[in-house]
Formats: C-alpha cells, sequence, structure tokens
C-alpha cells in the first residue's frame, strides 16, 4: 500500500512537471491514465473498489483513502451532468492508475471558492484495485460476486492484522502488557491513587492514531496542529468524559482505563476486535487496530445520595393480547 502510495506521488510530481497528455474534457477537468492495464473498459453499473488521494496543484493533500485502509467501494453511477468526477472512470480498467484535473474555479462557480484550496486544479489520483462487471449477470449472482469480493478482502485483513500489531510494537520498541483479551498497552507516567470501577466517569485527554502513524482525533490542540488535523473550531480541545465500564464506548477503552490511576498517561494498542470489528465504522475500515496515547485527568465518583432514576412498573401481560406498559 506504501508502495502504491509513493508510485502515484511520484507520477503525479512527473506529470505536473510536464503537464502534457492529458484528455480535455468539459467544465475544465482534464484526465489521463498514468499506469495502463488491459482488460475492458468499466461500465455504468458495475461494482468498483479504487483508492485515491486528493490534492491541489501545490502539493498539499487533502483527503487520502490510503490514510484509513479504507478504499471507496461503490457500483459506478448514471453520469450526470457536466464536470462529474466519474465521468473519466468509464475509461479505466482494473488495475489502472490515472490522475484527474478539476478546475477549481469551475468547480464552484456559483459559490464562495473555499479558502483552504490554492492554485488552479484539485488533483485526484486514484488507483482502481477492483472491477466486478455487471453485464448480463442477475442480480443474485452479481451481488454474491460482490459479496465473496468483500469477504476475501476481510478475511486478508484479519489475518494481517496481528501481524501488523507485533510489527508496530516491535519497531516502537513498545514494552506492553498484553491483557487476556488481546489489549496492549504500556503505562509512560504511573498516577497515583485508586482505580476507576465500572459507573465512574472518567475525564481523558486522547489522541487516536493509525498503525501508520496518521492521527484521526484529538481532544488536544497541539497534538492537533504535530499531526497536522484540520482544526476545527466546534471542537473545544479539552479532556473528554466518559462513564467507564459501560455500553456506549469501545471495549478497549473501558478495560483499559479501568487499569489506570488518576494522572496516568499510557499507550494502548487496540486490536479490531476490541474497537470497530469486523464492521469497521464510518471512519474506521473494518479490522482496523487503533492506538491511543491518552492521559487520565481526573476520576469522578457517583453521588450516592443524587436521586434514583424513576423506575417504569412491570408489564402487564393479557393472555393472547399485546404487552402493554
Amino acid at each position: 500500500m506504501k508502495k502504491r502510495l509513493m508510485f502515484l506521488a511520484l507520477a503525479a510530481i512527473a506529470l505536473a512537471s510536464c503537464n502534457g497528455g492529458f484528455t480535455k474534457g468539459d467544465s475544465g477537468m482534464e484526465y489521463k491514465i498514468i499506469d495502463d492495464k488491459s482488460g475492458p473498459s468499466i461500465k455504468e453499473g458495475d461494482f468498483i473498489s479504487f483508492n485515491f488521494i486528493v490534492k491541489t496543484d501545490a502539493d498539499s493533500v487533502l483527503q487520502s483513502s490510503y490514510d484509513k485502509g479504507q478504499p471507496v467501494r461503490m457500483p459506478v453511477p448514471k453520469i450526470q451532468g457536466k464536470g462529474n468526477i466519474m465521468t473519466p472512470f468509464t475509461t479505466f480498467s482494473e488495475g489502472d492508475s490515472a490522475m484527474i484535473k478539476v478546475n477549481i474555479d469551475s468547480m464552484s462557480k456559483g459559490h464562495p471558492r473555499p479558502k483552504e484550496l490554492k492554485g488552479k486544479f484539485l488533483i485526484y489520483l486514484v488507483k482502481i484495485d477492483k472491477v466486478i462487471a455487471k453485464g448480463n449477470l442477475s442480480d443474485d449472482v452479481f451481488q454474491g460476486r460482490i459479496q465473496a469480493y468483500a469477504k476475501s478482502i476481510s478475511d486478508a485483513s484479519k489475518a494481517k492484522e496481528p501481524v501488523d500489531i507485533k510489527k508496530y510494537i516491535d519497531d516502537n520498541k513498545l514494552k506492553v502488557t498484553t491483557t487476556a483479551s488481546g489489549l496492549n498497552y504500556v503505562i509512560t507516567k504511573q498516577g497515583t491513587g485508586p482505580l476507576p470501577v465500572a459507573g465512574d466517569t472518567v475525564v481523558v485527554n486522547y489522541t487516536g492514531r493509525f498503525l501508520n502513524g496518521k492521527a484521526f482525533e484529538t481532544s488536544v490542540k497541539s497534538d492537533a496542529v504535530k499531526y497536522k488535523l484540520p482544526i476545527n473550531p466546534m471542537n473545544p480541545y479539552k479532556p473528554i468524559r466518559f462513564p467507564v465500564g459501560v455500553q456506549g464506548m469501545i471495549q478497549g477503552w473501558n478495560e483499559g482505563f479501568m487499569l489506570f490511576n488518576k494522572g496516568t498517561t499510557a499507550t494502548m494498542v487496540i486490536p479490531s476486535k476490541l474497537a470497530y470489528g469486523e464492521q469497521g465504522s464510518q471512519q474506521m475500515a473494518p479490522n482496523t487496530p487503533l492506538i491511543f496515547d491518552v492521559e487520565l485527568v481526573d476520576i469522578v465518583h457517583p453521588n450516592p445520595n443524587a436521586p434514583k432514576p424513576a423506575q417504569l412498573p412491570p408489564p402487564t401481560v393479557v393472555p393472547n393480547q399485546p404487552v402493554k406498559r
């Protein structure tokens, strides 16, 4: 994956320097196949899986599927409208790498140009990993092939995950403690006092990273700057609070924070089964292990004198009737 990313970046630099060989589309779009593989062109209705990098022509990367390890997987829609970014895809085939250049002013015509977009073009570097042709296949057969492909990818990432975790720990010389569940952690500063228990509220600073070192979220503004995360004006950048040991938090956090005293700083290497698992999330690819640098700022115990929540009466069951409450 890193080799692909490097190849695409180098190809982009080379092409930007010569600025030749592009096919011009409408609305200021230009595109070129960098690495042309043999095979049928993508058609409307086909299923495709592809990775991408989006950057400005000043080489400022705005987004990358490689950072998350989560390619785009989708059926090819009917192309509508001028300047549609999907238009060039019908000239690509499986294995192709391509560059698409979109004129920023044409793209934002009628709307204020985003301040962060400098230069003339947005550049999309695309690598087509898989094409499943719809052709004359029935919907059941077509969907079956897509599901079989998705399972093969999931099985491969699941098998690779423990190898990747061990390599990360070894490469970073972490002297981790591993729990029975598979949670890995190393305490970098030992706190004091009792450990939190289920129901306590923990006050936590954190920075979340992928194994490649790319951060995806933080409560610490200096870490947002350090890892070049976009500064979110809606983010207060202060410790978060959550009740530990209850539903609503990933298992790795629930387990990990009950091992730390107040004032502890630690790094947790969390396998995907204790995070977002085989399903993943909008931000996480399936079978993605996560790293969290954390600080347990405070532990707040529940108030024993707080009013108890009102209890609903037990349901009344009437034979052969729906349950009423």
